[in-house]
């Protein structure tokens, strides 16, 4: 089974996910764990969007090899990617089905107050599920970028309310 993992920033995404790996004895993907310890090191400070994209794509590219020997292990795959717009996720849709493995969306739909609490505690304690700070910058931005997913998505998935 394919874990999709879909909430915007400070859902609880990495959270629920940590939580899914017990119930399952699944592997974990998170995208914010790859990106600090492959990349943000070498991160400039003109460095944007396009930067990260790019290399966020290079990583999906292993963990989609990483997921075709998971499965043929039996083994759950949990990927807390961001996967914040529909074509990303249709990405991962449409490689599920091309492989014929069972997927699962799961949308944690937390208000934007509470998420940016979290996030604002999360800069401050930096807890165990802390990678880098978020700036409200960021948050704000991802306000925008996020796609909430549409009801044909969720079909079939789980939706966690507050």
């Amino acid at each position: 089974m394919v874990h999709l993992i879909l909430g915007n920033t400070g859902s609880g995404k990495t959270t629920y996910s940590n939580q899914l790996k017990k119930e399952t004895k699944g592997i974990l993907f998170s995208i914010d764990t790859w990106n600090k310890t492959l990349f943000l090191t070498d991160k400039k400070p003109e460095d944007g969007l396009d930067w990260f994209l790019e290399r966020i794509e290079r990583a999906e590219t292993l963990i989609l090899d990483l997921v075709i020997q998971l499965e043929n292990a039996n083994t759950d795959a949990i990927l807390d990617l961001g996967l914040s717009k529909f074509s990303h996720r249709e990405k991962f849709r449409q490689f599920a089905s091309k492989h014929g493995f069972e997927i699962k969306t799961h949308f944690l739909d937390i208000n934007k107050a509470t998420r940016l609490q979290r996030v604002l505690k999360r800069n401050t304690e930096k807890g165990d599920t802390f990678e880098f700070e978020v700036s409200q910058e960021n948050f704000d931005f991802m306000e925008s970028w996020f796609e909430k997913p549409t009801a044909q998505e969720m079909k079939g998935g789980v939706i966690v309310r507050e």
